[in-house]
């Protein structure tokens, strides 16, 4: 007799969040002794926790997301896809990720991003035509 029957149904979290915000932190991104960017790690898991973000929108911190060679990678996960930003490399930046995901949270969805991200978006796959 098998002591871990088949489930019948597929596995259900209790946590659903409306998003997930992933921070690269790998072998490149926040490498300050290569020159690039920091990533504000520590600050960014003290203001989520603060602000009582983690329930609803998720942050990871990553190893390496690719593509490498795009300093502070960003990846935004949610039902209706996924966003990919790149050269995120000021603290203002992060500052205004963590307030866009506080008017998330106080929404219940996943709002469209600050317009200054427009110009971090990057696509790292390949579009077969």
């Amino acid at each position: 007799m098998n002591p871990h029957p088949r489930r019948e149904r597929p596995p259900q979290t209790k946590r659903l969040v409306i998003g997930q915000i992933t921070i690269c932190r790998g072998c490149c991104c926040g490498n300050t002794e290569r020159g690039l960017p920091e990533v504000p790690v520590e600050w960014l898991k003290s203001e989520w926790r603060k602000r009582g973000l983690l329930k609803r929108v998720q942050l990871t911190i990553s190893g390496c997301v690719g593509p490498c060679d795009v300093p502070n990678v960003v990846v935004i996960t949610n039902s209706s896809g996924t966003e990919w930003l790149g050269n995120i490399e000021k603290v203002e930046q992060y500052r205004s990720l963590l307030e866009w995901a506080v008017r998330c949270r106080d929404a219940g969805e996943m709002l469209v991003l600050p317009s200054e991200f427009h110009r971090c978006r990057i696509s790292p796959f390949v579009v077969r035509t």
